[in-house]
């Protein structure tokens, strides 16, 4: 990265706000004296007698309103720390060795955005030039929006997808290695039974599968032996590079734990109940079995475990193991959650997860539907699973006529979500397993996380526009929650709102469906595109950014606002570098709040 940030260089951008700061002759005086100041920015740049560029009304209207609520002392009693008492203490001169460059970019970027300033442009940027002609000047914009859609294809053009003939071939040939070592035949292979049975949980048979780092093999014996959580199914091996690592970095990072995480869930091995539940499902919880957080939906989870367990799952502390015995919840217990249900008659959509439901064998799906079915109130039951991109060939004829025997049209809905986290994911094997479904009129819907690996330029928008190809529709774009186990994962809150307002809004409607959300604990969803729902109130010293998030219908809500400390943005941008992408592509994402 070509900027560097400093001490000096924050003091020089932001020399006018430092001079206020140093003729003020007491931290309340500071406050008011630089809220003032912010307000005049906005106002001289509204004032002027020519219209500023509406990038720079966006620009200074953002920054204003983040830099003025940091100055509140409300702000410096939740997050537990004061940025206006850091420039204060700048200002006269005073050292304050906790003050890291990430904190210094911020800061940097936030005063020059006031002002109107600041470096990056969006790749989706471009001004029609004025014409006497309407028609003249629908080509020249018509030429511009050629350009965008070309740069943004030369972007995507640097992933792969697994629908392509190049990568559909080194599979084929995984497969056949794979088949050998486990000794299965093709009809093995295509019986979602056997690759259940065959999940891989011991690490010198994965070695013999799929090559391995010495990293990858360190991390995956530390947490065979501390009794995490770990599985993969032959088939999502025959995804990995045998060779070439560029393609699969995002499917090996979904279950192939880093070293920060097999430490800590390690070391919290026997108290993991209250240490990991990050969106706090215990209080949201009315009955075991059942999680309620809006009025009219809830959450069913009749089986604890997966064929495969993904690293940054926000369940994966309570599975003991991939394909645990006694995961399914007894009879009488489901029974009980049920009926729970079923005493709740606001509730009208039923959530059916876990765990992944489509592990456990069809009449024990049909089980649990039939019971389901019972509930008048419920119109709606939607299945979460992986198993499309886990296992594809789990999606049988016969599990379609399970599902299709509760579809009663202006009654009673049927629905799937899946989790295609990269475009790697995508294959013909899961899109025939969604053809099926759609055929039997099942919609598929995809919930994302975004997480670093997923999260280069264009890199998600790729996803999109793949899925859309094999019929799945794209519904939620995760912030990756902020479990310290999983730090390896966490991408700025900025860098999300950077790529739905400079990558995703390029796709065509169909294809951006998806919304982007920040799981509140214990409250919900947050929608990060809708700006009142959040205040950013502080800037770490390390350059962490704190947001007040506010519950899901604050007209309505009684609950408190809940207070989240972001990632920095600095060492994400430095992380990028360290993969071969140029951060000086990204610097309008200091711009995003």
């Amino acid at each position: 990265m070509k900027m560097k940030y400093t001490l000096k260089r924050l003091l020089k951008e932001g020399d006018s706000i430092f001079r206020i700061a140093a003729s003020s002759r007491n931290l309340e005086v500071v406050r008011e004296r630089l809220f003032r100041r912010a307000t005049r920015y906005q106002f001289d740049l509204m004032s002027g007698d020519f219209e500023p560029p509406v990038h720079n009304i966006v620009r200074v209207r953002d920054c204003v309103r983040a830099f003025r609520t940091i100055l509140t002392r409300k702000s410096d009693k939740l997050a537990a720390f004061s940025v206006t008492k850091a420039i204060y203490d700048l200002a006269h001169g005073r050292r304050r060795p906790d003050l890291q460059p990430g904190f210094y970019a911020e800061l940097t970027h936030m005063i020059m955005g006031l002002q109107g300033r600041g470096p990056g442009v969006s790749p989706t940027d471009f001004r029609i030039r004025k014409s006497h002609s309407p028609r003249e000047a629908a080509r020249n914009r018509s030429r511009q929006l050629d350009r965008i859609w070309d740069d943004a294809q030369k972007k995507m053009a640097c992933y792969a997808h697994g629908l392509q003939p190049k990568v559909q071939e080194r599979r084929n040939r995984n497969k056949v290695r794979i088949l050998s070592v486990l000794g299965g035949t093709e009809e093995n292979w295509n019986d979602w039974r056997w690759q259940v049975k065959k999940v891989v949980k011991n690490p010198k048979l994965l070695e013999k599968l799929v090559p391995l780092t010495k990293e990858e093999k360190k991390n995956i014996a530390g947490a065979c032996k501390a009794k995490l959580p770990f599985g993969v199914t032959p088939y999502y091996l025959s995804l990995m590079d045998n060779n070439s690592r560029r393609g699969d970095r995002a499917i090996r990072a979904q279950v192939f734990p880093p070293a920060n995480y097999v430490e800590i869930m390690s070391a919290n091995r026997g108290n993991r109940d209250y240490t990991f539940d990050f969106m706090l499902e215990r209080e949201t919880s009315p009955i075991d079995l059942v999680t309620r957080r809006y009025p009219a939906i809830a959450i069913l989870k009749p089986y604890n475990t997966c064929p495969q367990i993904c690293v940054y799952c926000q369940r994966n502390w309570e599975i003991e193991s991939a394909m645990a015995p006694q995961a399914l919840a007894p009879s009488k217990k489901l029974n009980k959650a049920i009926k729970w249900i079923a005493d709740h008659p606001a509730i009208h959509e039923l959530l059916i997860t876990g765990g992944d439901p489509f592990a456990l064998n069809n009449r024990t799906i049909n089980g649990i539907l039939e019971r389901v079915a019972r509930v008048k109130s419920i119109e709606h039951i939607r299945f979460g699973t992986r198993t499309p991109v886990t296992v594809p060939m789990r999606i049988t004829d016969e599990l379609i006529s399970i599902l299709k025997k509760y579809i009663k049209p202006g009654r009673r809905d049927i629905s799937l979500v899946t989790h295609v986290e990269h475009p790697y994911e995508v294959t013909p094997e899961m899109a025939a397993a969604v053809r099926k479904l759609r055929d039997a009129v099942i919609p598929v819907y995809n919930q994302q996380v975004f997480t670093f690996y997923t999260s280069r330029r264009f890199e998600s928008a790729l996803l999109r526009k793949t899925l859309r190809k094999v019929g799945i529709e794209p519904y939620y774009m995760f912030n990756c929650k902020g479990k310290s186990e999983t730090a390896d994962y966490i991408v700025p809150i900025a860098r999300i709102l950077q790529e739905i307002n400079e990558e995703a809004r390029l796709l065509p409607g169909l294809s951006r469906t998806d919304e982007a959300v920040y799981n509140v604990p214990g409250l919900g969803k947050n929608y990060l595109r809708a700006l009142q729902h959040r205040d950013l109130i502080s800037i770490l010293p390390d350059g962490s950014r704190v947001y007040e998030f506010y519950p899901w219908e604050p007209n309505a809500a009684v609950f408190d606002t809940y207070v989240g400390f972001d990632v920095p943005i600095l060492p994400y941008l430095n992380r990028l570098e360290k993969i071969g992408e140029k951060a000086d592509d990204y610097l309008t994402i200091w711009y995003y709040y």
